[in-house]
């Protein structure tokens, strides 16, 4: 899989909603994670990102070059986008 957590992170400010805020805290600290970890995790879920992992991390077993791997992956994330905005709706 993609190694996102060896990426560079870069400090934000987000206004949240003081119960969405509170809520998260209980989250990550049940699931022993910090509130940065379970926000970038709720962002990636919903971003669709978890598929351009899966795509890279079958792509490892398939050696597909890295143009089509990439397409593929871009396919997969507009597919998986598509489905989650038809269901939002």
């Amino acid at each position: 899989m993609c190694d996102h957590l060896g990426m560079a992170k870069q400090k934000t400010t987000l206004l949240l909603d003081e119960d969405v805020l509170r809520q998260a805290a209980v989250a990550a600290a049940g699931s022993g994670r910090n509130e940065s970890e379970l926000v970038e995790d709720a962002l990636r879920r919903y971003l669709g990102l978890e598929v351009v992992d899966q795509v890279w991390a079958r792509n490892a077993a398939n050696a597909l070059d890295a143009d089509e791997a990439l397409d593929l992956a871009y396919a997969e994330l507009r597919a998986f986008r598509d489905e989650r905005d038809a269901s939002a709706a």
